[in-house]
């Protein structure tokens, strides 16, 4: 069965996103990317200043295999998104934005209005939308409808590594979601990948639980194949909780069969 990831008609066996933030070096990025079997991977367009003699180029370092997702990081509001999207296609040739807004720098939270404006001109103007966003299945179901490809809700803020804190609502958003959902920010250990993944999440997107590792290419393995293993948990239909116990082998009606041999032998 093809199980593979479909986003703006484009296929992909990977269900895995990957960041470039916060690595220890480009060299360790370009490893854990491989590792990670990743197709998709995503950069702040400021990273990709090769003018800055000061700074090393990242695109070398991104194996050619993938493409590439230019972020909207650092934007305060849709006109400044719009901007920057604008740029990152003149740059980089490409139509694909994942578009971020969050004007508070404490939290990193999603500006939900911004977000949605900024989509609808983007949307018209070409691009391929990819919103990071709430847990807010309402504004998730607005951007689907203001013409997004995906939608990225957050599982906690973005670098906390505190995991799904959201279940409920991205239960929601899957649930009633019809283009796919992938879930970016706060996936702090592979399990919490793997949970996603059985919840019936499209994607995950991880950039600091693997960055910050003390093994970064051995964490991009381990959440590839948490992912993978979550992804076939779904497909084969987990088991419906019960809130007592349900035996699985027979009690003790057995003796009371032999009890009555017993009699009859009597």
């Amino acid at each position: 069965m093809n199980d593979n990831l479909i986003i703006a008609g484009k296929e992909f066996k990977s269900r895995l996103f990957i960041g470039t933030g916060k690595f220890p070096s480009n060299e360790v990025m370009k490893q854990a990317i491989i590792a990670s079997k990743a197709e998709i991977v995503t950069t702040a367009l400021k990273r990709l200043n090769t003018e800055d003699s000061a700074s090393e180029d990242i695109i070398p370092f991104i194996p050619e295999s993938c493409r590439l997702l230019p972020n909207t990081s650092g934007v305060r509001n849709a006109n400044e998104a719009v901007f920057a999207a604008k740029m990152s296609r003149a740059a980089l040739n490409t139509e694909w934005v994942k578009l971020e807004i969050h004007p508070d720098a404490k939290y990193l939270l999603p500006d939900v209005k911004e977000t949605i404006i900024a989509t609808q001109e983007l949307v018209k103007l070409g691009f391929k939308v990819m919103p990071y966003i709430t847990p807010d299945p309402v504004a998730c179901k607005q951007l689907e409808e203001a013409g997004a490809v995906c939608v990225m809700p957050l599982a906690s803020p973005i670098g906390s590594n505190k995991g799904i804190k959201n279940e409920d609502m991205l239960r929601i958003i899957i649930e009633q979601s019809n283009v796919p959902v992938v879930i970016d920010a706060g996936i702090g250990a592979p399990s919490d990948a793997a949970k996603a993944m059985e919840m019936g999440a499209d994607a995950c997107m991880i950039n600091t639980a693997i960055a910050i590792a003390d093994d970064p290419v051995r964490m991009a393995e381990a959440f590839a194949m948490s992912i993978n293993s979550g992804r076939m948990a779904y497909n084969a239909g987990l088991g419906v909780m019960s809130d007592f116990a349900v035996a699985t082998s027979p009690l003790t009606a057995f003796l009371d069969d032999e009890q009555a041999e017993i009699d009859k032998i009597k």
